[in-house]
């Protein structure tokens, strides 16, 4: 199997000026490149692990079994935990489910959540939009609207836009320096200096957990609500 990420040469090969994105508009060249592999650490685990351009390692998530879990940690290289995602099903009149959300927390507090997410289903060729992610409201005010997302994950060509419709992500397929396609398990995820790293790689695992493989294409939308 070739090697998921790139050695200093592929990396230098991998940084032009600047590199079109899925949607055909030029990406800027100081945007870090991250290789994501769907892939633990950890023997027979499942998770992802992250690398940058020159192979470091970035992010890790190691043993969660994807569409079931009830928490997932996003680590550092060191194994310090960045954020925590953890399921929530909300019920009405405690019979009828709503669906499943996720709520995001700084580190592994379990307090005061930085974001929700909730899944939404739709058909899979209704609309280009996978996620929206909206501002935390305060007492009578309206959520306001910071970043979409768009594309299909499930060909790993989604974008992620502010609300001023500028590119701040990108998740993209990968190939090897010898250029073979490294499939779906090994993908690209491209981040502006706007946007922060680990933010972005939540919203990997997020629609890994709503949209990956072993689910059902049948709808590839979600909502993004901040808290």
């Amino acid at each position: 199997m070739p090697k998921v990420h790139p050695n200093a040469a592929a990396a230098a090969a991998e940084s032009p000026t600047a590199e079109a994105s899925c949607d055909g508009r030029a990406r800027a060249a100081e945007a870090t490149a991250l290789t994501v592999w769907r892939k633990s650490l950890l023997f027979n685990g499942n998770g992802f692990t992250v690398f940058d351009s020159k192979g470091n390692l970035v992010f890790r998530v190691d043993n969660y079994s994807s569409g079931s879990s009830d928490e997932i940690v996003l680590m550092d290289a060191a194994g310090k935990p960045l954020l925590t995602i953890r399921k929530k099903r909300v019920f009405m009149m405690q019979k009828l489910s709503l669906g499943d959300h996720w709520l995001v927390y700084d580190g592994e507090e379990a307090v005061n959540p930085r974001f929700a997410v909730k899944k939404h289903k739709g058909l899979l060729h209704s609309t280009k939009a996978l996620a929206r992610v909206t501002a935390p409201c305060t007492s009578g005010s309206k959520s306001r609207l910071v970043y979409d997302v768009e594309g299909s994950y499930s060909r790993r060509c989604c974008v992620v836009y502010d609300d001023r419709r500028r590119q701040l992500a990108e998740i993209k397929k990968k190939e090897s320096a010898q250029g073979i396609a490294l499939g779906l398990d090994v993908f690209r995820l491209i981040v502006e200096p706007e946007l922060d790293a680990a933010f972005a790689m939540a919203m990997v695992i997020l629609l890994e957990q709503m949209f990956g493989s072993r689910r059902s294409l049948l709808g590839e939308a979600c909502v993004f609500m901040r808290l």
